[in-house]
């Protein structure tokens, strides 16, 4: 995992919009092959899109052949209200760079069935390749998406009951006025973030150091679903100083020392050739080698191809766990062949266990084998 720090929300801010725009410039997209892209909202990605879009008016950027998919959006409240997500990201992203409505998707809160609706944006995504970036923001108690603590790392876009905590936070936006805030939402998984080739959360403010603090100096635990970035083979947090106030010094200095050695080589976060480059191709990435297991005897064995796509892919009704999902083939996770060497057992001679005489009741013992210790000296 990186962890780059800067002075200030707008340095902060300014860091991930440049990282955003030179990842796509990097993929070189085109209308067969565009770069996907995942999108929060709230208040932690306003510096981003804003920057994002006077790039853009500068010519420095298009978004023409980038799709996108959002985290979330409010359960009830109409598209067009001022706080639904899909107001928020047309007034402060869509509309003011040139990407083609027809690429954007947003979940529909209002959806007459709202689990099918889960279920068709997943599609959507697996249709469109999977998510190059998904780039995100956190909650104060280190929620990703809407995916609040005690969501399963293993959980795929669903219907969500937000916390009070969430609800509390969100007043804010509704004039402070908790009563009108929605309490149920549609949001991405754990897993489909997880899924993304890429992720860059950002992190701003002294409210979510703790939650920062959980993420990098303390285990995986689905009570802070930002933990789970640890499971991702290629995360980036960006953060001001402020939210680091709950790190310990060390660490701080440890990740700014590995920023200063990466700037002095010329280089920041980089990524294997075939996830940073478009292949140009209509498929995105190709298929990865099959895995080779090396046998004792020198011989190689290749294991039988898994079910197909369509029969193993999961939905909100079946989640697969995140491991699996991680350490399969199709997985940025594995990016070359894995070769398994086994060593031969030793050749030892074996005795009946002697040791076993001296336990009381050991008599279910003593018909065990073990190597005569001569062997075991000549075989070390």
């Amino acid at each position: 995992m990186r962890l780059i720090i800067r002075d200030n929300e707008d340095s902060a801010s300014l860091y991930v919009a440049n990282y955003i725009i030179e990842r796509i410039k990097h993929f070189a997209p085109t209308p067969a092959n565009p770069f996907v892209l995942g999108l929060p909202t709230g208040s932690s990605p306003l510096g981003v899109y804003r920057a994002l879009v006077e790039r853009h008016k500068a010519e420095e950027i298009s978004f023409e052949n980038v799709i996108t998919f959002n985290m979330d959006e409010y359960i009830g409240i109409p598209r067009d209200h001022p706080q639904s997500y899909h107001t928020f990201m047309w007034q402060n992203f869509f509309s003011h760079v040139n990407i083609h409505p027809r690429n954007v998707h947003i979940l529909d809160g209002n959806a007459p069935n709202l689990e099918a609706e889960c279920v068709r944006y997943e599609a959507q995504i697996k249709a469109a390749g999977g998510i190059d970036l998904f780039l995100a923001g956190i909650g104060e108690d280190g929620h990703i998406a809407f995916n609040e603590p005690g969501s399963s790392l293993a959980s795929r876009t669903r219907v969500k009951t937000l916390a009070y905590d969430t609800v509390l936070a969100n007043s804010r936006f509704f004039g402070n006025d908790v009563s009108q805030v929605p309490t149920m939402a549609l949001t991405v998984g754990v897993q489909t973030v997880l899924e993304a080739r890429e992720v860059v959360v950002v992190v701003l403010g002294a409210r979510k150091a703790s939650a920062l603090q959980h993420c990098i100096e303390e285990g995986v635990s689905h009570l802070w679903t930002l933990s789970s970035l640890q499971l991702h083979p290629h995360p980036m947090i960006v953060c001001d100083e402020d939210a680091t106030l709950e790190l310990k010094v060390k660490t701080v200095k440890y990740f700014k020392s590995i920023e200063r050695v990466a700037l002095t080589q010329g280089f920041q976060q980089t990524l294997p050739t075939s996830l940073r480059t478009s292949t140009g191709a209509t498929l995105k990435k190709p298929a990865p080698p099959p895995t080779i297991i090396t046998l004792s005897n020198g011989d190689t064995n290749t294991p039988p191809e898994s079910a197909s796509e369509s029969e193993t892919s999961p939905t909100i009704f079946a989640p697969q766990p995140v491991t699996s999902r991680l350490l399969r083939a199709s997985s940025p996770a594995v990016e070359y062949p894995l070769r398994i060497s086994r060593s031969a057992s030793p050749d030892f001679d074996l005795v009946p266990d002697r040791m076993a005489e001296r336990i009381v009741g050991g008599e279910a013992f003593q018909g065990r084998l073990t190597p005569t210790p001569g062997a075991v000296r000549a075989g070390a």
